[in-house]
């Protein structure tokens, strides 16, 4: 009886010593997660009228002072984004406050608190909302309105040309991974995954026969069904996605460049070693042919995927969250965030 009342008690003893180290295993990496997602900012959330409608905005500014801030406006690429891009805006925030800059950002069209639905937009509805949020900016209290410009990345790069040749007083452009040619960016993008996987030749040519019948259907203007029966396998197509393809496949940055460079705005134009969305190199080349050199500025990040992050985030889901919750400024590439800020930063002194 002794020997088992021992063993219960050990066995008692474990038990409870596993159950606090299970504790505080959980409290430790609780506070890892909050000490990891911890920024120097102050966040305020606004609703921001731009675009004909009330969309929920945040505005972030340095943690400490009362300004004049310059201000960095985000514009998103594709998709459903909310303004703070899931949390992943947040590090380069950081990154523009510790600069002197606040950053504006705002939930797409039907996205969170947001009225419309971004679905129903073309890039020339996008550029008129960047163009509101700018003329919006410039009446806070706060803000330089002298030191205002843009940043966005992926389908943004179809919105910041155009948009800034559109708004006087625009300092500068970052474009982060942006392509010039909607259709040939699709194609490159189809071919550029299959190679990245190893798809057989006949793979690619069925792929490359899918996306010439959609083509033709959009050349004729055509419908919804018609696409789906042109192109029966594709089920991510829905009918919305179909409007928003409609209205903006014939997307090309060219010309709006040419109105950029006009206007003599500085560009920084970011690029990713490792981007299956963009075909960096034709991006480059168009660049530098229609800006000025005085005024672009070209920064390459060779081990960089489409999101200037590390290639892994697009590969490994696991390490993708353990990485975004407990050390989420990790996520992006070496160099990018510094580069960032030491590009704004280049801005303080000068007002218009």
């Amino acid at each position: 009886m002794t020997r088992r009342r021992n063993l219960g008690a050990r066995v008692r003893r474990w038990t409870l010593w596993t159950v606090v180290a299970v504790l505080l295993t959980a409290v430790g990496l609780a506070g890892a997660v909050v000490l990891g997602n911890s920024y120097d900012l102050r966040e305020e959330r606004i609703t921001l009228r731009a675009g004909g409608r009330d969309l929920d905005a945040v505005l972030a500014t340095p943690e400490h002072g009362e300004g004049p801030f310059g201000l960095v406006v985000f514009v998103h690429g594709d998709g459903p984004v909310d303004a703070t891009h899931d949390g992943f805006y947040r590090p380069l925030w950081e990154t523009f406050a510790r600069a002197g800059y606040a950053s504006l950002s705002w939930s797409k069209p039907g996205v969170g608190g947001s009225a419309g639905d971004w679905l129903d937009q073309s890039m020339d509805d996008r550029a008129a909302e960047t163009a509101d949020a700018v003329a919006w900016a410039r009446t806070r209290p706060g803000i330089d309105a002298g030191r205002i410009g843009l940043w966005g990345a992926s389908q943004a790069g179809w919105v910041l040309p155009k948009a800034a040749a559109r708004t006087p007083g625009v300092r500068f452009v970052i474009a982060v991974s942006p392509a010039v040619n909607w259709l040939r960016q699709g194609r490159w993008n189809t071919l550029a995954e299959l190679r990245d996987r190893g798809a057989p030749p006949e793979e690619a040519a069925a792929a490359l026969a899918r996306r010439e019948a959609g083509l033709r259907v959009l050349r004729a203007r055509g419908t919804y069904a018609q696409y789906r029966a042109a192109v029966p396998d594709d089920g991510a197509m829905t009918a919305a996605r179909w409007r928003f393809v409609s209205r903006n496949w014939t997307s090309d940055a060219t010309g709006d460049l040419r109105a950029l460079a006009a206007r003599r705005v500085p560009v920084l134009l970011v690029l990713a070693g490792h981007d299956l969305n963009v075909d960096v190199r034709e991006t480059e080349a168009v660049y530098r042919r229609e800006l000025p050199p005085a005024t672009l500025r070209v920064a390459h990040y060779p081990e960089a995927a489409h999101g200037l992050t590390h290639p892994w985030v697009d590969r490994d889901e696991l390490r993708t969250l353990a990485t975004a919750l407990l050390a989420p400024r990790s996520l992006f590439a070496p160099g990018f965030l510094p580069d960032q800020r030491t590009y704004v930063a280049e801005f303080a002194s000068r007002r218009t």
